[in-house]
């Protein structure tokens, strides 16, 4: 049974994913809150939940959720997108006594407020299959900007890709060039959309392909979202220099060597000790 008190600002925030790619979050919520503590959990046994059903995807959420509330946390940030997409109001109903973050709302008003600015109204969601099939960020960004031209397109290797580390420049480049086939070249877009928190390690190769157009991946204004919210309830936790636990559901090895790729530069040495020291869990 999970702890249903009031939680306090000095516990941990919680962040969740299904493997690696919420670290992109990680490394934002560190920059804009360093003197929290973090709890971190990457479900890379269950990896890749894109792929997965909405019932097994919720199922997984609430079970990665709930390790996390029950080691004590005061907030829980869903950094996975598919996760964020399906089983976000099941996550919120599970721990009333906690906020529960997902990363599609921020992401989509940051995406339909970038193509407002633009000459274009479109906007490209790139995403796994199961976020693009659900809707959700198309009907998120619909709600922001009812004008909005909205495309979305399915890039089912892409956390594996990225799970995987630094890769060859071709290897990468003929994948993502694959998947933006119609887009690349296009004057419909201004704006694309990251709809999955694995894939901001392509940015840079995504600005070379997508030359002109906007790339908005939903760290960052999640992190504000975040900040906000713990500032209105009084949960915020002034000390400096805040701790990190990084948990997986297996292979901490490989999670140690391939964690720094996902890590914002300025995160690196902060988080150097916590990625040497993965922690492996069950949940069962």
């Amino acid at each position: 049974m999970a702890n249903s008190s009031e939680p306090s600002s000095s516990l941990p925030i919680g962040v969740f994913d299904s493997g690696m790619g919420g670290l992109t979050v990680l490394s934002s919520l560190c920059e804009l809150l360093p003197g929290e503590d973090y709890l971190y959990l990457g479900d890379t046994a269950r990896l890749p939940y894109g792929t997965k059903s909405a019932a097994t995807v919720i199922r997984y959420a609430l079970r990665a959720g709930g390790y996390l509330v029950e080691r004590g946390v005061k907030a829980l940030v869903v950094a996975c997108n598919t996760a964020s997409a399906v089983a976000l109001p099941a996550m919120q109903q599970a721990w009333p006594h906690i906020p529960v973050f997902g990363v599609v709302e921020p992401g989509a008003q940051a995406a339909a407020s970038a193509a407002a600015q633009s000459h274009s109204a479109g906007v490209l969601v790139l995403a796994t299959g199961s976020t693009v099939s659900g809707g959700a960020y198309q009907r998120a960004l619909l709600q922001q900007h009812h004008g909005l031209q909205v495309y979305a397109r399915s890039c089912p290797l892409w956390v594996t890709l990225a799970e995987t580390g630094p890769q060859s420049e071709l290897l990468v480049e003929t994948v993502l060039a694959n998947d933006l086939r119609g887009f690349s070249d296009s004057a419909r877009i201004s704006t694309l959309l990251l709809g999955c928190t694995h894939f901001p390690v392509f940015k840079a190769r995504l600005g070379q392909l997508c030359e002109g157009a906007t790339i908005v991946d939903s760290a960052q204004t999640t992190a504000q979202v975040v900040l906000a919210q713990l500032q209105a309830h009084k949960l915020t936790n002034d000390a400096t220099g805040g701790g990190c636990q990084m948990m997986a559901t297996d292979d901490a090895k490989r999670f140690a060597r391939v964690g720094a790729y996902f890590l914002a530069p300025s995160m690196g040495d902060r988080l150097a000790g916590a990625l040497a020291n993965v922690e492996v869990v069950d949940l069962g």
